[in-house]
């Protein structure tokens, strides 16, 4: 299996799946995929939509092999949460 390398710096790769997010896809994936995972690769502005986010880098990977993949979950600022929550009273 080849591991593709990172073309860019963390701040160029963030800017630009941002970006191509929310100028190209965001739209298009907003209304019925809240809570969802979209891969996009940076340099073609392709992209796939799962629950799953490796199900959905693997169908991207599939069409572009040496996709440079931004994740992004639908809805949200965060793709994953760590860490404990505050419990609210009932």
């Amino acid at each position: 299996m080849t591991v593709s390398q990172p073309r860019y710096g963390k701040e160029e790769f963030a800017r630009r799946g941002d970006e191509i997010y929310e100028s190209q896809v965001r739209s298009q994936v907003e209304a019925d995929n809240h809570g969802k995972i979209v891969a996009i690769d940076i340099e073609t502005e392709a992209f796939e939509v799962d629950a799953n986010e490796i199900a959905a880098c693997d169908r991207l990977e599939a069409r572009y092999p040496d996709a440079q993949i931004w994740i992004v979950r639908i809805g949200s600022r965060h793709v994953r949460q760590f860490g404990g929550r505050t419990k609210r009273p009932v």
